[in-house]
């Protein structure tokens, strides 16, 4: 770390929704800047108008704040350094731009389509590499190879032109990564990107260099795709005289597929059944793509499975609050090898949040499943269920289903357990049991375990024996939660009416 203040930026384009990659990026940057006291941006990259959607700039919003991502400044949270979105910064590129051409490290093109296809013709006739670089440029039309005048006498008559880096021939360009330590590529692997098109404004590379420099980032950490085009970043900083204050790079992993070949994608989580993008999501043409928050997701799980996708802490600890990951995250611990996605890993997540969550929290993330049904007990009741049943799903909205035995008798039972256990003495012994249960008002868990172990040894039988008929037989069903505490729970006078009805509906066998 250096003395220059932490300024970091996410910087997404509004082009649809925002993948789980993108969210990776916008955490990681979001942990970097709180850890060293800095200020976390929010940048929308919004040049490319042909491909901008309605909807996605505030989609991105909603997602950051839905996962607890605190934006320091942005469109909508301003700040010292805007505006932040970058069609609203259009006055600001064309100076840089003209500025590279003045200085002899950019210059304008003429070229048409037509002569950019024959050029990339003849040299793949060659086996050459059809780029626009250090060779080709110099059989183009192009301040390079026109004449002042005729470079003027265009420009003045309104003809077609783009701007163009000029990068040198065959020099080694070097960068350090802080993930991946130092970087090298040739120039001769690089073309002469455009940094201004024809209708006068910026490419991303351009608009990006200029905007990172005049908000004053001080680290880029964006994801691996950006890297091929870490060294012409590196030459328009030096270029524009900017190296001693450029950012400093990290380029994180891919998220993979589940199976590790190749970046995760949308159609992945619609083909195997999982979300990638952190909300539902409504395209403009209506198709509809899950989201992480209307599939169940706890926010605080989104984030752990985010944050340990490409990073490791350096002890075996899995479950963070984000204060700890805040403490605990470092770019040193961060992988240079893509992470896997792991659907099972994603639900293991929620479910161990869901375990740590309050009755009132579990409350709220119901509450569009709430009927007159489960509250007519009381809200008490109600809260003790949800809270004795969390440990057996991975999401919330799976509780209230499964716990229906709760809210009234059951209206089914299970087959399997009423052949192999509900046969002989055994609904004898459970009606003796709960019988008396009720002459000894033993109303309580530890109560009414220690009269089945009392019970158990004066029959002759054994406690493990009548344990899954007892449970069957009030609720339906083979499992559930700890027995004790849910036969408390119901209380009595609910297990007696159990029993009868059991009795009713079910012959012994």
């Amino acid at each position: 770390m250096s003395d220059r203040p932490v300024r970091v930026r996410f910087a997404p384009s509004p082009t649809g929704p925002l993948h789980i990659g993108g969210v990776r990026t916008a955490l990681y940057n979001y942990l970097y800047a709180r850890q060293y006291g800095g200020k976390f941006l929010l940048r929308i990259e919004d040049t490319d108008q042909k491909r901008f959607v309605q909807g996605a700039e505030e989609y991105i919003n909603q997602s950051l704040a839905w996962l607890g991502i605190d934006i320091d400044e942005g469109v909508v949270e301003g700040g010292n350094f805007g505006p932040y979105k970058q069609s609203e910064r259009m006055d600001k590129y064309a100076t840089y731009a003209e500025q590279l051409v003045n200085d002899g490290f950019a210059y304008y093109a003429f070229d048409t389509p037509d002569e950019l296809n024959e050029m990339r013709a003849k040299l793949e006739a060659n086996n050459m590499s059809a780029k626009y670089d250090a060779t080709s440029r110099m059989s183009m039309k192009n301040s390079l190879t026109l004449s002042e005048d005729d470079v003027k006498e265009r420009m003045e008559r309104g003809d077609k032109y783009i701007v163009r880096i000029k990068l040198p021939r065959n020099k080694e360009i070097r960068f350090h990564d802080e993930i991946r330590g130092w970087i090298v590529f040739n120039s001769s692997q690089l073309d002469d990107k455009v940094l201004l098109k024809e209708d006068g404004l910026p490419t991303y590379h351009l608009a990006n260099i200029v905007d990172d420099h005049l908000m004053e980032i001080s680290h880029v950490i964006r994801g691996e795709e950006w890297l091929p085009s870490a060294p012409l970043h590196v030459m328009l900083y030096r270029y524009l005289g900017w190296e001693d204050t450029m950012p400093k790079f990290a380029h994180l992993p891919l998220i993979l597929k589940p199976d590790g070949k190749g970046k995760l994608s949308k159609r992945d989580g619609d083909r195997l059944g999982f979300p990638v993008f952190p909300l539902e999501w409504k395209s403009p043409e209506g198709e509809i793509s899950s989201g992480y928050r209307e599939s169940g997701y706890m926010p605080a799980a989104v984030v752990n499975m985010l944050a340990m996708l490409g990073w490791h802490p350096s002890d075996n600890q899995e479950l963070f609050t984000i204060e700890e990951l805040i403490q605990t995250f470092s770019l040193e611990r961060v992988s240079k090898s893509g992470a896997k996605f792991d659907m099972d890993k994603s639900k293991w997540y929620n479910h161990q949040f869901l375990m740590k969550a309050s009755s009132q929290e579990l409350r709220a993330m119901v509450a569009d499943a709430v009927t007159d049904v489960h509250t007519s007990r009381g809200e008490a009741y109600l809260l003790k269920v949800l809270d004795m049943l969390k440990e057996k799903v991975s999401f919330a909205n799976e509780i209230l289903p499964l716990g229906q035995y709760f809210f009234a008798s059951p209206a089914a039972y299970d087959k399997k357990v009423q052949r192999k256990k509900w046969k002989g003495e055994v609904p004898t012994h459970i009606a003796n049991y709960i019988n008396g249960l009720l002459e000894g008002n033993h109303d309580n868990a530890e109560a009414m375990e220690s009269y089945l172990q009392t019970y158990a040894n004066e029959q002759g039988v054994g406690k493990g024996t009548l344990m899954q008929p007892l449970r069957w037989a009030v609720t339906g069903q083979a499992g559930g939660p700890p027995i004790f505490e849910m036969l408390e729970l119901l209380g009595l006078e609910e297990i007696k009416q159990r029993l009868q009805i059991v009795a009713e509906k079910v012959p012994q066998a």
